[in-house]
């Protein structure tokens, strides 16, 4: 079953905030400009219009290999 999760810090840039992923606790792995951008979750959750979601915290990017 898919959960919804809030992605906090990262790029300002990011067009989505709030994502779906499959496996709750695992790392989201989000494709941004060439790269990836990395979050983990924490601890927190957050009141949304979608409801209280997981926080999910950017810690780091990679870059796409060629």
């Amino acid at each position: 079953m898919a959960h919804k999760v809030l992605l906090d810090g990262g790029p300002d840039d990011l067009t989505e905030r709030i994502v779906t992923v499959e496996i709750p606790g695992e790392d989201v792995k989000i494709p941004h400009l060439g790269g990836y951008e990395h979050f983990r979750e924490t601890e927190r959750r957050h009141d949304t219009a979608e409801g209280t979601l997981r926080v999910y915290e950017w810690w780091e990017r990679t870059e796409i290999a060629e």
